[in-house]
């Protein structure tokens, strides 16, 4: 089975940590843990003929990105780049998250997760914020740790994006 490392993505308290346990374990808690350093879980996905064993580092979160080591980076075969729908400045801290991953990393596939879906009706983003970001070359998804909407579809867009590389 093929195995490669994804690197979870974005400033504190945007869910990274909530959506690979709705994706890993098929649970949701809402106490908020801090992560501190990288936490790694797996989980296989199967694609048709194949399976991609995902090696999750569930990077911590931190407004100055540069704090954490350069080191959990290296040897990523995709990012997700989680924002919090209800926080507009999570979307501009991502992308400059995003730029200084790669600097590091290298142009590898990532995809953009809007995350909250299920308080919808709080976002500060807008839609022609998502549009533009498709346009862009972002494959956008919005996803809910807490009821797993969409979660398997990012990780599943993300493992289709990897191997095609």
């Amino acid at each position: 089975m093929v195995q490669k490392k994804v690197c979870m993505l974005g400033t504190f308290a945007v869910g990274k940590t909530s959506l690979v346990s709705r994706f890993v374990s098929n649970v949701f808690s809402d106490k908020y843990l801090t992560t501190l350093g990288v936490k790694i879980e797996k989980r296989a996905v199967d694609l048709d003929d194949q399976s991609l064993n995902l090696i999750i580092w569930d990077v911590s979160g931190d407004d100055e990105f540069e704090r954490v080591r350069p080191s959990y980076l290296r040897g990523a075969s995709g990012f997700v780049l989680v924002i919090d729908g209800t926080r507009s400045q999570t979307l501009v801290k991502g992308l400059n998250i995003i730029e200084y991953s790669r600097q590091l990393a290298g142009e590898v596939p990532v995809i953009l997760v809007i995350n909250k879906r299920d308080l919808a009706d709080q976002w500060e983003i807008e839609a022609e914020v998502f549009q533009t970001l498709t346009d862009q070359g972002y494959n956008v998804i919005k996803t809910s740790a807490k009821t797993g909407e969409g979660v398997d579809e990012a990780f599943q867009t993300l493992a289709k994006k990897i191997l095609e590389v």
